[in-house]
């Protein structure tokens, strides 16, 4: 099953017990929003552009094209030729990357804070100015397909946990795979991209974050003198994509060259921006700690070191996407177990949440572990920057940063019981099972 380590990050965020660090804010007359967090440690310096598109973002067709644009986003603009934007970086001692989600792309440069201005000119001209030709996206795209060989069709968990998606989705774009699907990939055009550049990378669209060394009112400034003058794009809101209800449990088989069986489980969720109440999303991400926080979790305690049904088990929820999604369970059977064994296992597990409340002992280990964390995240400016990007570009707003232990502090027993109850019910079920085929029978 695919981590959400953005969703895991999140127990890292300002506790009582901690000075919660100041968060300036300040947007441009053309709408770029730009938040700056303070942190004189060491003279270095975070900045991240984050841009709300995504694969959730698109139709059918041309799914991918959000990651598909980020490979792009470094092939040149007039000022920049193809290969000099990672060339400046690396000369002034700086490392640059991106990454595609669900719900964001992101663009990031670590650098020392004395040459932040290097950064943000260069993220200045290619949100605006970026030249797509054919021949570069040709190169692209054999990159982009080697990937999602790589990542996806070599890749047994990967693989099953494509087609899980586009089984237990039915109307949400979450159907889809961040890297887009074949046919789709194939098919892309120098104007395809264009389009979904201009649609979706505009200052309007992006939020700034910096977190470093540096001043706040000197990054506003710089911001002003960089971004200031690039021109705003019509942003028309999505159409609801509203995942339809579930009537029963879906199953599914894969087959694929494997060496081991395995079986995932997702059942329908609300997430934090989605949820009625705001409470059932913390107490899900609670429940979620329970089954999988660590090696004296439950799954870990009882299905692999205790009863030794199986040999990894994991459960994983996205408390921060945009839209519902699944709380998910996994597991490999032990040697002389079936993946139906694991499959009662984990449902057992379920069970027993469902019907007895968490012992007041166990939910306050889940809870310190969000304490402890604070600690370690404290250390890394580049977590720090994402946590706000993310918030921020999913709707849900930085200011929930300060708010996540707090949250998390006041679930309950009962409320862990009641989400239980209320959502991981068979008819919020989608079951795949992996079954191995030779690996050597694959066609070369």
């Amino acid at each position: 099953m695919k981590k959400n380590y953005l969703s895991l990050l999140l127990f890292c965020l300002p506790v009582a017990s901690f000075a919660a660090p100041h968060i300036a804010e300040h947007s441009l007359a053309n709408g770029l929003k730009i938040l700056v967090q303070e942190d004189h440690r060491s003279p270095v310096v975070v900045s991240q552009v984050w841009y709300k598109v995504g694969s959730s973002y698109e139709p059918n067709g041309i799914t991918g094209i959000s990651h598909m644009l980020e490979h792009t986003m470094f092939k040149g603009t007039d000022k920049h030729p193809a290969g000099e934007f990672s060339r400046i970086i690396a000369e002034n001692g700086g490392e640059e990357n991106a990454f595609t989600g669900q719900d964001y792309t992101a663009y990031f440069q670590t650098m020392a804070a004395s040459k932040l201005a290097v950064s943000f000119e260069l993220e200045a001209d290619r949100m605006r100015h970026l030249h797509i030709l054919p021949d570069e996206l040709k190169k692209e795209l054999e990159v982009v397909t080697e990937e999602r060989r790589m990542r996806t069709e070599d890749n047994p968990q990967a693989k099953m946990a494509e087609q899980f998606a586009a089984m237990a989705y039915t109307s949400s774009p979450y159907k889809n795979p961040i890297i887009g699907w074949p046919s789709d990939i194939a098919a892309y055009t120098a104007p395809d991209l264009q389009a979904w550049y201009q649609r979706w990378y505009a200052p309007n669209n992006a939020t700034l974050v910096v977190v470093g060394d540096v001043k706040t009112a000197d990054v506003f400034v710089l911001a002003q003198q960089y971004f200031g003058d690039l021109q705003t794009s019509e942003i028309l809101p999505l159409k609801p994509q509203i995942e339809m209800p579930q009537q029963g449990v879906r199953k599914m088989t894969v087959k694929v060259p494997a060496k081991l069986p395995s079986v995932l489980l997702g059942y329908h969720v609300p997430c934090l921006k989605t949820a009625e109440n705001e409470s059932d999303a913390y107490a899900l991400e609670v429940l979620a700690g329970v089954l999988d926080g660590g090696s004296s979790a439950r799954l870990s305690s009882s299905l692999i070191r205790g009863k030794q049904i199986a040999v990894e088990a994991n459960a994983g929820y996205n408390l921060t996407s945009r839209l519902d999604n699944l709380f998910e369970l996994e597991g490999t059977p032990a040697e002389g177990k079936t993946v139906w064994d694991v499959e009662a296992a984990l449902k057992n597990e379920i069970t027993q949440l469902q019907v007895k409340l968490v012992e007041p002992a166990e939910l306050q280990r889940i809870k310190a572990q969000v304490l402890a964390s604070e600690v370690y995240q404290r250390d890394s400016n580049f977590y720090q920057a994402m946590q706000l990007g993310m918030l921020e570009t999913v709707g849900l707003g930085w200011q929930k940063a300060g708010e996540y232990v707090d949250k998390i502090n006041h679930v309950t027993a009962e409320q862990v019981r009641n989400v239980a109850r209320k959502y991981l019910i068979d008819d919020h079920l989608n079951v795949a099972y992996l079954e191995p085929q030779k690996i050597n029978a694959v066609k070369k």
